[in-house]
């Protein structure tokens, strides 16, 4: 099975670049997206032998996360519980026969941290989610999550320490739900690799340099390791400031 997530950053935006022939050459069986910036009605996409699934948010042009899938879910849930981000659209939950699948755009602390104490209380409440789900069945979490974990995961670690996506408030809420039974399956597989990268500033050169950071994921409950097959990262799809992650499982 072949799961791909991607931050789109505008969902209209990226079709004109060539999301579509991204998505056919891949033929993932699970495709998530984030920040998909759209309402109801505002793009047609004919995906033969996806089931599609979209949480918009209120705010026009804003947030937003959609799941593409040949396998029909056995449910699908959007949001968690009373978190405010319901309204921002960044948390659809599907249920299949063998885990949960939780496809999240986690909010940005903003560059002055004025979002950061809701930020952590939404780590803390994803963090108890996650938890619940995988005594029920196993889980994957991906998405853009908004934080390097480690200086390992971003270009310029020493100048970007205290910056929004690489406190140490928002690294350490990672380190905790790690910590919880789960796993980052990219370092699973690649534990030492350097400048890997999922992210990109669109200021110029940025991303022909390379200066980047890792902030999206396809996070796994540990006893999912087992089937664990393969884990990339398509740093040379453009169309985004991110680029698509894959998990493959047997």
């Amino acid at each position: 099975m072949k799961l791909v997530s991607w931050n789109v950053n505008g969902l209209r935006a990226c079709v004109k670049k060539g999301f579509l022939d991204y998505f056919h050459e891949v033929n993932a069986d699970i495709f998530c997206l984030q920040e998909t910036k759209l309402q109801e009605g505002q793009i047609e996409l004919e995906l033969n032998g996806y089931e599609q699934y979209w949480n918009y948010a209120l705010k026009k042009g804003y947030s937003g996360t959609a799941v593409f899938t040949k396998v029909k879910p056995i449910s699908v849930k959007f949001g968690v519980g009373d978190l405010e981000t319901e309204d921002e659209g960044r948390i659809i939950t599907l249920e299949f026969e063998d885990f949960y699948l939780v496809n999240v755009y986690t909010p940005n602390a903003k560059r002055d941290l004025t979002r950061l104490p809701y930020r952590l209380e939404w780590e803390d409440d994803m963090r108890v989610y996650l938890k619940q789900l995988d005594q029920v069945k196993p889980v994957i979490m991906c998405g853009d999550l908004n934080v390097a974990h480690e200086e390992i995961d971003i270009k310029n670690a020493k100048s970007n320490k205290g910056n929004s996506g690489f406190t140490i408030e928002e690294r350490g809420k990672m380190t905790d739900l790690l910590a919880e039974g789960f796993v980052d399956t990219f370092r699973y597989f690649y534990p030492e690799k350097e400048e890997v990268y999922s992210w990109w500033s669109y200021m110029a050169k940025v991303r022909e340099r390379n200066i980047g950071w890792r902030i999206d994921y396809f996070i796994a409950s540990k006893k999912l390791e087992p089937v664990l097959k393969a884990a990339d990262i398509h740093a040379q799809i453009l169309g985004s400031d991110h680029c698509p992650i894959v998990l493959k499982l047997n």
